[in-house]
């Protein structure tokens, strides 16, 4: 199942970009990143059965392991690409918010985009770890 970043705005050189692809490369499954323009520029087409997931304040706050097995589950049931959009500086609107399948929140903070890269990132890889049986995750 492919992984599926679409994130507005770029993210350049620097210590969160080194961050974000230290774990994008840790990720034993296919991954892909999309960066777009802040304003403009046309997300992906998206292929029948996409599964989508937007990255906002208003979304749930899953656990990790509850995030691993709502993956596991896409993944067991064929599902060929999960998107996880990260929004520009004013986030989605209700429109676009209708039409995802998962809205998720890294708490109610406001958290700049390239921590939130980041922190995907690094779930995507301890989600991936928790399906593989790794022992890199704990729950307290």
């Amino acid at each position: 199942m492919l992984l599926h970043v679409v994130a507005r705005g770029r993210i350049g050189r620097g210590p969160e970009s080194e961050l974000v692809e230290r774990y994008l490369k840790r990720i034993g499954w296919p991954i892909r990143v999309t960066e777009l323009p802040d304003t403009g520029g046309r997300m992906p087409a998206l292929e029948p059965g996409t599964r989508v997931v937007m990255l906002d304040e208003k979304g749930d706050q899953p656990g990790s392991m509850n995030f691993a097995e709502r993956l596991g589950r896409w993944r067991d049931d064929g599902v060929r690409e999960v998107r996880f959009l990260i929004g520009a500086a004013d986030g989605f609107d209700d429109s676009a918010r209708a039409q995802a399948d998962w809205l998720i929140a890294f708490g109610r903070m406001t958290w700049p985009h390239l921590m939130a890269r980041a922190m995907l990132a690094e779930q995507l890889w301890r989600a991936t770890s928790i399906l593989a049986g790794h022992p890199y995750h704990r729950e307290g």
